[in-house]
């Protein structure tokens, strides 16, 4: 089967056309502008690659319900080019086959679970730190939707005591996403992460604010994996840190072997590496 998939940023857009064994065979990215522009660019990329199915994993928010009129669409996004923007349906016009529509971190987290740190699993969670923080999760072998879709990124956390910082969410401030995103680590420290020493206080205040965020997500959704990719989390030096804040801010409550014993193999990066946002999308459409 010839599968198409798209992993939609709101940084670039990457394109690939694989197979129900999860190998990618063609692959392209290009820059997000406006919907215009680059949905013909997706359009181009497929329209001679009779591909037989379209998985797409997109940022957020978006409507997920297929009972819905605006199923398909980019809703109210801070993205403001992309709000209402129905990109099932414009790639309905090209290409008449079945279409599968999910955000980008429940592709990756399904995709991780087919093909790769949490093969064999029925439950485990995906969290992408980078330019927003977004995470999916896998509840008995099935993608957790409700009333719209996960939004992890906006949980509320506790201040930690030596960041003034205000918070950069336009929404809420000082959610997990206000607080440890990129630009969040950009607007504290007035440089990149990347530009920022390993050794720099930066880090555990970091691994402070995603650890509470985990936390949470134990507590509520009980994972049996968890994978923390973006681009914020190639700082390798934060999984220590956010593996032993966890098991500080626990306090012994949750007495699993993952949390006790294994946990630098419960807390892990992607095994799927930069393409589990499109293995993910290519995921969708096996379910």
């Amino acid at each position: 089967m010839i599968i198409g998939a798209i992993e939609t940023g709101g940084t670039k857009f990457v394109c690939g056309v694989g197979n129900e064994k999860g190998e990618i065979l063609e692959r392209v990215s290009f820059p997000t502008e406006t919907p215009e522009i680059t949905l013909a660019k997706v359009v181009e990329f497929f329209k001679d690659k009779n591909i037989e199915r379209l998985g797409i994993g997109s940022f957020g928010p978006i409507d997920v319900n297929p009972n819905s009129k605006t199923y398909g669409y980019i809703t109210k996004t801070p993205k403001l080019a992309w709000t209402d923007c129905d990109v099932v349906g414009y790639l309905k016009k090209y290409f008449d086959i079945p279409m599968f529509f999910d955000t980008d971190v429940n592709g990756a987290a399904l995709g991780e679970a087919t093909w790769g740190a949490a093969k064999g699993l029925s439950n485990c969670l995906y969290l992408t730190i980078g330019t927003g923080i977004g995470g999916g999760a896998l509840v008995s072998g099935k993608l957790v939707h409700g009333m719209l879709h996960p939004e992890m990124g906006h949980i509320l956390i506790k201040r930690h005591p030596e960041d003034n910082y205000e918070g950069k969410c336009p929404f809420h401030k000082d959610c997990l996403e206000g607080m440890a995103s990129g630009p969040a680590i950009e607007g504290r420290w007035g440089v990149k992460g990347h530009e920022l020493p390993v050794d720099h206080k930066a880090w555990d205040i970091e691994a402070y604010y995603l650890a509470q965020g985990l936390v949470n997500f134990i507590l509520t959704l009980s994972p049996e994996k968890i994978i923390l990719g973006g681009g914020v989390m190639k700082q390798s030096q934060l999984f220590p840190k956010i593996r032993a804040k966890v098991i500080e801010l626990l306090k012994g409550y949750v007495q699993t072997k993952e949390i006790l014993e294994n946990i630098d193999d419960y807390i892990v990066y992607p095994e799927l590496g930069d393409n589990a946002g499109l293995l993910g999308a290519l995921a969708l459409t096996l379910q």
